[in-house]
């Protein structure tokens, strides 16, 4: 094992009902004293899975109002309209609002979109600086004081909920990043599997991969000795290809999307990336691809992945033979080299994309010829992983995209 630094400060309650019976102690516990709360939130999914009511209902049982006739420091702002990859321009406008109404406290209720860009509302909204500059892009120490930010999740797929990670899209720049602060971390995440059983048939195939491709992410990197970061992903990935496989097949199996829910959080609370050089080179050839054309993060990663493998699975060759044997159960007996052996779990991964209905070619995902002219300024734009198997080159970068195509 590499030598690692690991710490969770966010305090998690998962189950039914469990924003009824938490929100209201973790309000007292968090809320800055004197101060109104923010909820950011989507389009109005949230509204219709019942969360939305839920915690509005439990901060008016507290005092809080939306009708403006509150109390000083009693008000609940809402802060609508947080859209899949969420803009800077979007954690700007909340980080003002958040800013002008004196806000003690940060709630996101959403998916990864949302709780990213409250995440980023929360630093922003007390900092004086440029926090995109100093902190997305430099990477300074975040030393100023956080606005607290707690979480309800409604749709599973980014672990947000339980890392100081925020991804933003600067649509200036047409740059897409994160970054991983401790000081970002949600205070409180809570997550009933209740509110993701209404989620389109879409979304969960496109998040439920996002969780796979995060384990992957960090299982295909350095060091590729047994270690118990990666016994630990190899369960994971046994278990979420069993639980998306009922998921897809029957949308109200309860247990398959709790069982989805978390598996998302543990695939980012860290614990995984423990000793670990983390590859997310796929990410980051993503990231630009929605960067550019904001295509769906989930869908644009599938594309991605198994032609990504079919690049590195020689310059990580044995843990591709443990990917294949360990998370897709097959025979080395039957394959005539370890080379084809690893290129066999690839090939099953693959497969498993095509079966769930996820997209397999960029033309699935909806690009078309404006798109594939663009390719080239996208491949120059991307992030080059140095924690990968093998770095690759902005020209492999290119050739992948269009063995994607």
């Amino acid at each position: 094992m590499n030598d690692f630094i690991w710490e969770c400060r966010t305090k998690v309650r998962f189950g039914k009902g469990c924003v009824k019976e938490h929100l209201a102690g973790f309000v007292k516990e968090f809320a800055l004293p004197g101060r109104n709360i923010m909820i950011g939130y989507g389009s109005g999914s949230v509204k219709r899975n019942g969360a939305y009511d839920d915690v509005v209902n439990v901060l008016e049982s507290l005092g809080y109002r939306r009708d403006g006739n509150a109390s000083e420091g009693s008000l609940i702002v809402e802060f609508p309209g947080i859209m899949s990859n969420p803009t800077l321009a979007k954690m700007k406008e909340g980080a003002e609002l958040a800013a002008q109404m004196d806000a003690g406290l940060i709630i996101g209720i959403g998916g990864g979109s949302v709780m990213d860009c409250c995440k980023a509302i929360s630093v922003q909204a007390g900092y004086d600086g440029d926090a995109w500059e100093d902190f997305w892009i430099q990477g300074k120490p975040m030393t100023h004081n956080v606005i607290p930010c707690g979480v309800v999740v409604t749709m599973p797929a980014t672990g947000s909920e339980v890392n100081g990670c925020a991804v933003l899209t600067n649509e200036d720049t047409r740059i897409k990043t994160d970054r991983d602060y401790p000081e970002m971390n949600p205070v409180f995440a809570l997550m009933d599997p209740s509110y993701t059983l209404t989620m389109p048939l879409r979304q969960l195939r496109a998040g439920t991969f996002d969780i796979l491709s995060h384990i992957m992410e960090t299982y295909f990197s350095y060091p590729v000795e047994d270690n118990p970061s990666d016994d630990v992903a190899e369960g994971l990935m046994r278990g979420l290809v069993r639980d998306f496989r009922a998921a897809v097949a029957d949308p109200a199996d309860y247990r398959a999307r709790s069982n989805i829910m978390w598996a998302a959080s543990l695939a980012e609370n860290r614990i995984i990336k423990t000793g670990k050089t983390k590859d997310f080179q796929a990410h980051n050839m993503e990231h630009q691809l929605s960067a550019y054309t904001d295509c769906n993060h989930g869908e644009g990663l599938a594309v991605i992945h198994p032609v990504y493998y079919r690049h590195i699975c020689r310059d990580g060759l044995g843990k591709f033979v443990r990917f294949a044997e360990r998370v897709w159960d097959l025979d080395r007996k039957n394959y005539d080299s370890d080379e084809d052996f690893a290129l066999a779990g690839v090939e099953e991964l693959a497969s498993l994309i095509k079966e769930t209905g996820l997209p397999t070619t960029l033309r699935e995902l909806g690009f078309g010829s404006e798109e594939y002219e663009m390719l080239p300024e996208i491949a120059e734009s991307c992030f080059i992983s140095q924690g990968a198997f093998r770095p690759l080159t902005t020209e492999e970068i290119l050739d992948i995209y269009k063995e994607c195509w």
